[in-house]
């Protein structure tokens, strides 16, 4: 299998695959992964038609440097075999993750796998290239999260779907993103949103929070978004242009903490070496710093190299 580079996922847009005008202007936003959709955003009776799209959509290009996802639909429905033989067959090797959604157990994250190397090994495509994202919809699927995050070396991602999920636990709420009535004190999803997390983070994988549905409140979303980007989730679905922004701000390290964590490590590195005293620990500034300080610095440089930020402050021995 190939080696897997850590994606930027800050902003997760959804664009329906039977939809050619959304799918021609997403090419043009700064969402920093796009996924077609053939699951709930295509009616049954459009998803044929749908799958002919998103195979031309990803062949045609444009699509920069955004990771291209399709979201095939999930396995207790007749669709999802076709779903991925068409994609995969006809733009496999313009395609970087499958999305599978309602993921309840293990053995359907395996069986997806299998079913990608038959059909990557049939066309000629680099087998195991392709990833795998995880939707956790449902109380099975969040039991069993650990077991899908290390199903197959393909997942990549554990993304978040609050919608499906609230009904699963019956949620008495049919507001998505917000916390239901009655609960006035912290955060209903909070353990929810851990547990997520917890797996990701356990194997290697990428955490993504699920969609804000009230799609004009932008300022809702970023203080939504603002609660899983603390906790440490690396980006959220956006639903609506107007939220790519917010989300690409929100996931990204302030750039006082990225100037910061970078010289973290720089002085750090000389501070460890000979030339520097071999010192396990040292000062920058007023703050002591050590190998706990490096890892902590590895995680917010390493969100803002992905992002793509440049630094304003460069540390230097001479101060």
């Amino acid at each position: 299998m190939a080696d897997r580079t850590t994606r930027s996922r800050r902003s997760c847009l959804a664009v329906p695959g039977s939809s050619q005008k959304m799918i021609d202007k997403a090419r043009g936003l700064p969402a920093d992964e796009v996924f077609l959709d053939l699951e709930d955003a295509c009616a049954p009776l459009a998803k044929p038609d749908a799958r002919r799209r998103v195979v031309e959509a990803l062949n045609e290009g444009g699509w920069g440097t955004r990771t291209r996802v399709v979201r095939v639909n999930d396995w207790t429905t007749e669709w999802t075999y076709r779903d991925v033989v068409e994609v995969v067959e006809g733009a496999g090797a313009n395609l970087d993750c499958l999305l599978l959604p309602k993921a309840q157990s293990a053995e359907q994250v395996a069986a997806l796998d299998l079913l990608l190397t038959q059909v990557e090994r049939a066309a000629g495509h680099e087998v195991g290239r392709i990833g795998i994202e995880a939707q956790i919809e449902n109380a099975l699927g969040l039991v069993n999260v650990n077991a899908i995050a290390t199903a197959s070396p393909r997942v990549e991602a554990l993304v978040f779907g609050p919608a499906d999920f609230m009904a699963s636990i019956n949620m008495k709420t049919l507001v998505v993103g917000e916390q239901p009535p009655g609960y006035d004190v912290g955060d209903a999803y909070h353990h929810i949103l851990m547990q997520i997390l917890m797996a990701a983070r356990a194997h290697g994988k990428q955490a993504i929070d699920g969609p804000y549905l009230q799609i004009r409140d932008v300022d809702g979303f970023r203080r939504v978004a603002g609660r899983s980007a603390a906790l440490g989730f690396d980006g959220k679905w956006v639903l609506h242009p107007g939220q790519i922004e917010a989300s690409n701000e929100v996931y990204s390290p302030r750039q006082e903490d990225y100037d910061h964590a970078e010289n973290i490590l720089d002085a750090y590195e000389h501070h460890t070496s000979a030339a520097g005293g071999a010192r396990g620990a040292a000062m920058l500034g007023d703050e002591m710093i050590d190998e706990a300080s490096r890892k902590m610095a590895l995680v917010i440089s390493g969100k803002g190299r992905a992002a793509g930020m440049r630094r304003t402050d460069v540390w230097t021995p001479e101060g």
